[in-house]
């Protein structure tokens, strides 16, 4: 379900801006809990796709904690999101020594990426557990099972650095040293999907307990990672809910799931404005955001955005190639028909910006940062939460 953002005023917004309707956060939030309340798997939120911590008071009222993909999203969850029983989860395709030390102080769960990285912090991690008994330790698998449509974002692509396979694991299980290292190891970590549904959960299922069942009854607890896109209208809740609960009898585990983009789904757009047109071929249009600085999945997956009030290319419609404010030739966000000419000073509306925009954005070329705002789409509440500007670009540099 997308927030209807056509009933608010844009001409309240500064541009470019991110917009995110607070409700429609909260609508995917419920969507969540009961996810956890059904399945008795806990939901954590993926702060990799959306780390907009103006929210975080709403966000830990539904969820169990959060995950990350380093120190720095970790101590985001730690200073936005922690609290009562909220989770702190980490996992990097390989981690240094100074934010490991500093990683095994908060952290709840820590997640290596190879078997040599969890024998090289072997003796801190046993050191950590001394002070923190409750500090677990996982293993990232790899099943070998793609289900990515993209092989840029798809973890089980032929040659990945992402996980241990069960070959490489039955390797290292020959040498007693890692054999010591291993019952460290309280959990196991897999992640294959993007913006799928359930059952390419099912199929990546049943990969994960044909190479790795033996080892699933020692653990303690099995995380799905992300790409579940749960919150979509056309999601199978029920046969994850089942799913869940058979392999948590199944195992004995606890069953963790940590959605990025659901919390996000259809809450967000990203409005921006008309600053110059001309003719090369076909009408060109100039936006003050920008492909490559603020929506790059648009060049990198790549994808089509769309545009509110856009309709089909005919001989009647005024399509027009939008181009980013950078100098990079390829800064095209696409071809796109509208009823009425465009003209400068115009207001577009990008549609579901929330995940995987905020978070990817540059300043290559000294372009601004699009300002963020959190409207509420019951009481058409407005507010410019953050605004960028010089130093915003500075401070990056040196």
């Amino acid at each position: 379900m997308i927030s209807d953002f056509s009933q608010l005023d844009l001409q309240r917004l500064p541009s470019p801006c991110f917009v995110v309707d607070e409700v429609a956060v909260e609508r995917n939030l419920k969507i969540l809990h009961e996810l956890e309340r059904r399945s008795g798997a806990k939901v954590l939120h993926a702060l990799k796709a959306f780390s907009m911590w103006s929210l975080a008071p709403l966000t830990k009222k539904y969820l169990s904690g959060t995950c990350a993909s380093g120190l720095h999203e970790a101590r985001l969850g730690r200073e936005f999101y922690s609290g009562g029983n909220s989770e702190i989860h980490v996992f990097s395709a390989a981690f240094n020594q100074q934010d490991f030390t500093e990683l095994l102080e908060f952290a709840d769960h820590i997640v290596f990426n190879s078997c040599a990285q969890l024998l090289r912090f072997k003796t801190q991690c046993e050191q950590a557990q001394q002070v923190r008994p409750e500090l677990a330790f996982g293993l990232r698998i790899n099943p070998e099972h793609s289900e990515g449509e993209v092989a840029l974002y798809d973890p089980c692509a032929e040659g990945s650095r992402l996980g241990v396979t069960r070959e490489q694991l039955d390797r290292y299980l020959e040498k007693a040293d890692f054999r010591e290292a291993f019952s460290l190891i309280s959990g196991l970590h897999f992640h294959t999907l993007c913006e799928q549904d359930f059952l390419p959960l099912q199929r990546t299922l049943t990969a994960v307990e044909e190479k790795f069942s033996d080892v699933l009854g020692d653990m303690g607890w099995v995380n799905f990672g992300g790409g579940h896109h749960i919150t979509r209208l056309d999601y199978q809740i029920d046969a994850l809910v089942e799913c869940v609960q058979q392999f948590r009898a199944r195992y004995q585990v606890q069953v963790y799931l940590e959605p990025g983009e659901a919390v996000a789904i259809g809450t967000g757009v990203l409005v921006s404005e008309v600053l110059d047109m001309s003719f090369n071929q076909l009408p060109q249009v100039i936006l003050d955001t920008s492909a490559t600085c603020h929506m790059p999945d648009t060049l990198e997956m790549p994808y089509r955005a769309s545009i509110s009030g856009e309709v089909e290319a005919s001989d009647s419609a005024h399509t027009y190639r939008l181009g980013g404010l950078s100098c990079l030739a390829g800064d095209v966000i696409g071809d796109y028909s509208f009823a009425q000419p465009l003209r400068v000073g115009d207001r577009l509306v990008f549609e579901d910006m929330a995940h995987y925009t905020m978070v990817k954005t540059t300043t290559f070329n000294g372009v601004g940062l699009p300002a963020i705002a959190i409207w509420n789409s019951v009481t058409d509440e407005l507010k410019v939460v953050r605004e960028f500007g010089y130093n915003d670009f500075k401070n990056r540099l040196s």
